[in-house]
């Protein structure tokens, strides 16, 4: 039986895994202003209970999210240091950021069926 938080490879269950909402994510961090990669790096992983993607998870779906037209980027090339490439949400963005809530309501409501169910088979079994 796996725990909470195992790494994924030793665990088969999808305990705490956030990896599917990496896009969405993204999506809502950019629909509140405009980021370089290691600010949403450093955004996503506030309140990601040790689920945020590595680097390479989120600059390869930046770049997808990017070839569907979903967001956009420039090069800030001001101030000090390197160059660094800022993303945007386009309008389309924010379209399928709004489809993504209404899919990740439709899970909600069955993931809350399920616990609901749980609760009633087992609530006099165990303590939760």
């Amino acid at each position: 039986m796996c725990e909470p938080g195992q790494s994924e490879g030793g665990c088969r269950c999808h305990t705490g895994r956030m990896r599917g909402l990496v896009q969405p994510r993204l999506l809502l961090q950019l629909a509140r202003k405009p980021a370089h990669g290691y600010e949403l790096m450093d955004a996503l992983d506030e309140g990601a209970n040790g689920q945020a993607p590595d680097p390479g998870t989120l600059y390869r779906t930046l770049r997808g999210l990017e070839e569907d037209g979903l967001v956009r980027s420039t090069w800030d090339t001001e101030g000090a240091g390197p160059a660094r490439r800022v993303y945007e949400l386009t309008d389309q963005g924010i379209e399928f950021l709004h489809a993504w809530a209404v899919s990740i309501r439709g899970t909600r409501a069955q993931l809350d069926r399920f616990l609901a169910g749980y609760a009633e088979q087992f609530q006099n079994q165990t303590g939760g």
